[in-house]
């Protein structure tokens, strides 16, 4: 009969941080475990706060699965007599193995007919098991950091000081580091005293909650925000959520209790961000805003306390709060005193890399790389371009930046604008760190697209340059993120421009920089741009050989390259595609490798040459203008009208005929179907469908 386990690990409060990973990686491990011997169940779900890991598995077997094993005896040759008696060979074989010589069965194997006895290790009772898996899967357990504690080698997250084991309501006896297994948790660290005697799983979560511990995360997610809402609400506002301070929040607190504080009026003249980021990054509270989006001088913080006196609480998240704005207002009131432009000659001071010099050679790169890039794709904003690029890292020499680093290229902005930059320039120097992280925004303007793909292409070319190239899961450059971001920058932003002109521009301005080939290096650049692409198209939910078979014509062009693979992927799914994809392959592989011989066509016989060459001729009129606009949905849709006078032509002409004239000027003409192809992609890398 099936019964259910619980089983708790009690520790110290864990960093918020390490507990979705936690969580996910018990349940992994559970059931890797419980599949290895055998054990069967219907549902594992972990559960988590501050000082608890908790597992429950429903309806756990209480005996592991019999193994059934085949032994491999002596050939049947050797087994069986003429008559099929068996031998002596047979006989012991089968006392050897312990089962009557009546069980053996014969199996071919790749070296012939050999007697097989089948041996069944029945399963062993799972209270018999568990007290060793269990505390297989607490060491199994991975963390950031792990942490030793009094005079012993074991190491976990944070030190051990209870075990719940509990599986059809029986305690699992083990031990782990001096910890005894046992039926007793502990209740809110504060607001409950004693342990706690548990039955089961069910009885565990009341008896918890009796004692002021919402073991779900999951609900205490949605009690955080419930109670920020309500909180909000209070004084007339409503909080700013964001999914990671949520779930950081409620990994924070075993009992939520929302408390609503206020700031003075006078801090909301500094900008935004400089209010927010102290709220959000230092003191987890949930800024609060109107209707209209607004700022208030109001806040939200969630408690793991209960007291009479909230108001005692409140009073203390106020005071924290009021000198973080304090010296914020500090901050900004000093650094507006210098102008961001007088600040570009402190970047002296600070090191880009040390192969690759300070900020300062940096920022005078990527001003002429960005230069050369507004020049190929948008002449008008060469000028406002390079000022965005020569001032967009100056920020990081003000005091605000250094004590509130998540700020770079914010404060860039709200400087620059105080300075009385254009509108475009601080703009860009915010949005040129656009896409910080997966699912990040990009870029609105071109203008901080430009600066952001120059940016961050000085920093590829220069590590890979001097050999600092991710290896495995070794990035310390964070190099991946940056080509993923200028991938996603240029698909966004639509800019068509060969990727290897700005990457050879680029190791150019390097070039007393490197200490490898630069011929090399721009190869291994493009290369690894381009796994990015290929990864990025994936993702988006192009097929692989469709990726593959865009990016085979040409990966240079990244938007093109996009708007090629996504045709592909939509053409795709239309009827003629397979029939399409065949008649291409056929054509590809009569053609020799590197054939370019002109149509001559005074040479052709039939009226299926002519008739393919002329439709040849219209669809290369009919789709160039397409294809110079992008659209090449509706030019696949139009080439695809060539399949049937393709198979009309191979069926009626015969193209490797002995006149090696006659011959070249067949291919010719398949030549010009397969250019109208070629320009999209490599059909010979779709596979079917």
């Amino acid at each position: 009969m099936a019964q259910d386990l619980l089983f708790e690990i009690g520790i110290e409060e864990i960093p918020s941080g390490y507990m979705a990973p936690a969580l996910k990686d018990l349940e992994a491990q559970a059931c890797r475990l419980f599949e290895e011997h055998r054990i069967a169940f219907t549902g594992v779900r972990a559960f988590g706060t501050p000082r608890r890991l908790t597992l429950h598995v429903e309806r756990l077997d209480q005996n592991q699965g019999d193994l059934v094993r085949e032994v491999v005896g002596p050939s049947r040759a050797a087994a069986f007599d003429q008559e099929g008696r068996p031998t002596k060979a047979a006989l012991g074989f089968a006392r050897a193995q312990g089962v009557p010589v009546e069980h053996l069965h014969v199996k071919t194997l790749d070296r012939g007919e050999y007697v097989v006895a089948a041996i069944v290790e029945r399963g062993a009772r799972l209270d018999e098991i568990l007290p060793v898996l269990l505390p297989r899967l607490i060491t199994s357990l991975s963390f950031p950091k792990s942490m030793r504690w009094g005079q012993g080698a074991f190491r976990f997250v944070r030190p051990i000081r209870w075990l719940v084991a509990l599986y059809s309501g029986r305690v699992i006896p083990f031990e782990i580091d001096g910890v005894i297994s046992g039926n007793k948790t502990c209740g809110h660290r504060f607001l409950s005293r004693g342990q706690i005697r548990v039955r089961n799983f069910q009885d565990y979560i009341e008896k918890l909650e009796e004692r002021s511990v919402i073991v779900n995360q999951h609900r205490r997610r949605e009690l955080v925000t419930q109670l920020a809402k309500e909180a909000a609400a209070s004084v007339g506002g409503k909080p700013v959520f964001d999914d990671e301070l949520v779930e950081m929040v409620a990994s924070l607190v075993e009992y939520p209790t929302a408390v609503c504080g206020g700031f003075e009026q006078e801090y909301l003249s500094l900008p935004r961000e400089v209010i927010m980021t102290p709220m959000r990054k230092h003191q987890r509270y949930f800024p609060v805003t109107d209707d209209a989006g607004t700022l208030l001088p109001y806040f939200v913080t969630i408690s793991n306390m209960k007291a009479k006196d909230m108001d005692l609480i409140r009073a203390g998240n106020e005071r924290v709060l009021r000198a973080r704005l304090k010296d914020a207002a500090f901050f900004f009131t000093e650094d507006r005193r210098v102008q961001l432009h007088q600040r570009i000659p402190q970047l002296t001071g600070i090191t880009f890399q040390e192969r690759l010099g300070t900020m300062l050679e940096k920022v005078g790169r990527l001003t002429e790389l960005t230069a050369y890039l507004a020049e190929q794709v948008a002449p008008p904003l060469v000028r406002d371009a390079c000022r965005a690029a020569q001032l967009c890292k100056a920020d990081l020499v003000t005091t605000m930046v250094k004590e509130f680093p998540s700020l770079q290229g914010v404060m860039g902005r709200e400087y620059a604008q105080l300075s009385g930059e254009p509108a475009v320039v601080a703009q860009a120097i915010e949005e040129h760190y656009l896409p910080r992280f997966a699912g990040d925004r990009l870029p609105e303007s071109l203008v901080g697209a430009l600066v952001g793909i120059a940016d961050r292409l000085d920093t590829i070319c220069g590590c890979f340059g001097i050999g600092l190239i991710p290896t495995g899961s070794e990035d310390p450059y964070a190099l991946r993120r940056h080509a993923q971001g200028i991938i996603q920058i240029l698909l966004n932003a639509g800019i068509d421009l060969p990727l290897s002109q700005p990457i050879h521009k680029s190791l150019e301005l390097l070039s007393d920089r490197l200490t490898l080939p630069r011929e090399r290096v721009a190869q291994e650049v493009m290369e690894f741009l381009a796994a990015r692409l290929q990864a990025i198209l994936m993702e988006r939910g192009v097929p692989g050989d469709l990726v593959e078979a865009a990016l085979s014509v040409d990966a240079e062009r990244v938007s093109d390259a996009g708007k090629r693979a996504e045709a592909l992927a939509a053409f795709r799914r239309e009827a003629d595609f397979t029939e399409l994809a065949v008649t291409f392959k056929r054509v590809i592989r009569i053609l020799p490798k590197g054939f370019s011989k002109p149509v001559d066509p005074r040479r052709f016989v039939s009226s299926a040459e002519r008739a393919l060459h002329g439709e040849a001729a219209t669809l290369r009129a009919e789709t160039e203008h397409l294809m110079q606009s992008g659209d090449y949905v509706r030019a696949l849709q139009l080439i695809a009208a060539i399949r049937p006078i393709v198979d009309m032509f191979f069926e009626e002409v015969l193209v490797m005929v002995e006149d090696r004239d006659l011959q070249d000027n067949r291919l010719a003409v398949l030549k010009e179907v397969a250019d109208l192809f070629c320009g999209i992609a490599n059909f010979s890398k779709v596979t079917a469908s």
